[in-house]
C-alpha cells in the first residue's frame, strides 16, 4: 500500500504534477513516516512548489536515518544554500565530499556552490578536481572554461572550451558565446547561463526536473531495497 502510493506520487511529479504527488507523498509517509524514497521524493517535489522549508525537513530526516547517503546529503546541502544557509550548506557539501571523494559529481556539485558564494578561485579547483576524475566530462570543462573566462585566464578558458566542445563533438561559430550547461544527472545541480544571476526560483526548477523522480525511483530499488543493478 505505501509502496504503491509513493509510485503513484512518483508518477504524478514526472507528469509536472508536484501538488498531487506531495499529496500522494503525504499519505504514504502517514502510514510509514520513515519510508526512504517517500521522504525523498516529498522533499523533491516540495521543492519544486517552492516550499523549501518543508523540504529541508524532509531532507535533513534523510540524512539522519542514512548519514552515509552522499545523494540525501548533497541534495540536502543544494537545498540549504538556496534557503540562504550557506554555513550549513558548506558543512553538507563537505560531508558528501568525504563520503564520495572519488565521485566527480560531488565536485562540481561543490563548485556550483563555491561559484554562487562568490568563491571563485575555490571554485576553480573543485572543478579541475572534478576533470581530473572524469576527463570526458564535457559539462565540467565547459563550467570550469566559465570560471576561468570570469577571473581573468583567458588562455585556460579557451583551452577549456575547446576540450568540452571536442567531446560533445560541437563547432561554436565565429563570435558565438559560450554558455554554462546544466547537470543532466540524478541529483542535477543547476548551472546559471553566462552573464546571467539565476533566481532562486530558476535554480530550483533547475534541479528537482521530473527525469529526477524518474532516476531515483529506480536508485531506490536498486540502492536502498538492496536489489542488485
Amino acid at each position: 500500500m505505501v509502496d504503491s502510493l509513493v509510485e503513484k506520487g512518483i508518477e504524478a511529479c514526472k507528469s509536472d504534477n508536484f501538488k498531487k504527488g506531495v499529496e500522494l507523498f503525504n499519505q504514504a509517509l502517514e502510514k510509514q513516516p520513515e519510508h526512504i524514497s517517500g521522504l525523498y521524493n516529498r522533499a523533491r517535489a516540495l521543492s519544486k512548489i517552492q516550499r523549501l522549508e518543508d523540504a529541508l525537513l524532509d531532507f535533513e530526516k534523510l540524512a539522519k536515518l542514512q548519514p552515509n547517503n552522499a545523494t540525501f546529503i548533497g541534495d540536502y546541502a543544494v537545498a540549504l544554500h538556496l534557503n540562504g544557509e550557506n554555513d550549513e550548506a558548506n558543512v553538507q557539501f563537505e560531508k558528501a565530499l568525504e563520503l564520495e571523494p572519488e565521485n566527480p559529481y560531488r565536485w562540481s556539485s561543490r563548485a556550483f556552490f563555491k561559484d554562487r558564494i562568490g568563491e571563485g578561485e575555490a571554485a576553480l579547483a573543485d572543478y579541475e578536481k572534478a576533470v581530473e576524475l572524469d576527463p570526458d566530462d564535457a559539462i565540467a570543462l565547459n563550467n570550469k572554461g566559465l570560471i576561468e573566462e570570469k577571473l581573468g585566464y583567458q588562455e585556460r578558458s579557451k583551452k577549456s572550451f575547446n576540450q568540452s566542445n571536442k567531446i560533445i563533438g560541437y563547432e561554436p561559430k565565429e563570435g558565438e558565446k559560450q554558455e554554462e550547461k546544466s547537470e543532466p544527472k540524478t541529483s542535477s545541480v543547476p548551472k546559471k547561463e553566462s552573464q546571467e544571476i539565476l533566481t532562486r526560483w530558476k535554480v530550483i526548477k533547475s534541479i528537482f526536473t521530473k527525469e529526477g523522480f524518474q532516476d531515483f525511483s529506480q536508485f531506490t530499488k536498486n540502492k536502498i531495497l538492496g536489489k542488485k543493478d
